[in-house]
């Protein structure tokens, strides 16, 4: 099973240069669904839909191969369903890195693998907090302006300068925190005799 052909069903880079630490062959396809919340009551809820439907909608394209779709939902201590998206704004990220200053931020990430051809399907919730230190509203400013964290949820770049606004991080596995949990997908992976290393 090992020539399986892999998709990453995503556009975003961060996960991109994930999947290449693991040095295997896979290519990238961005699924188009809505990405808005429904009925959801809580950020794993959210995240598990949203990673589930990401892979599914690739699958159903790609039935021989194994696709991995993965989501993240950032919220805040005490409101698991006052979900924290993407800024998109300057003027949006300087309010969400207001409200995370001095707090504790949750992020709820979900992968989801399948293989339409074997059957095959797991989509799973992993976690990872974030405390945040107190922020002056001109370290906000220039945080912003070199990282550019706009399509970020939270607003921030774990893998580059946002590192400097926690106080600390809580979590089995960083790579969560970047939006795809590969110490689960690489053990997924070997279930399909794929070599990881």
């Amino acid at each position: 099973m090992s020539n399986i052909e892999l998709i990453l069903a995503s556009s975003s880079q961060t996960r991109k240069d994930l999947m290449d630490r693991l040095r295997l062959d896979y290519r990238c396809i961005s699924p188009d669904i809505d990405e808005s919340a429904k009925d959801e009551l809580h950020a794993d809820d959210l995240a598990k839909r949203l990673a589930y439907q990401k892979a599914k909608v690739i699958s159903q394209q790609h039935p021989n191969a194994i696709v991995i779709g993965s989501d993240q939902v950032a919220w805040r201590e005490h409101t698991p369903s006052d979900f924290i998206g993407k800024p998109l704004s300057i003027e949006k990220a300087i309010q969400q890195l207001q409200l995370n200053s001095g707090k504790t931020v949750f992020f709820s990430t979900a992968l989801s693998v399948q293989h339409l051809d074997s059957g095959f399907e797991t989509t799973l919730v992993e976690h990872y907090q974030v405390k945040f230190r107190e922020l002056t509203l001109n370290e906000i400013k220039r945080y912003i302006e070199i990282d550019q964290p706009l399509n970020c949820a939270g607003s921030f770049k774990c893998e580059s300068l946002g590192i400097s606004l926690f106080e600390k991080m809580i979590g089995d596995d960083q790579t969560t925190l970047m939006g795809l949990p590969m110490i689960q997908l690489c053990k997924i992976l070997r279930e399909f005799r794929i070599n990881v290393p």
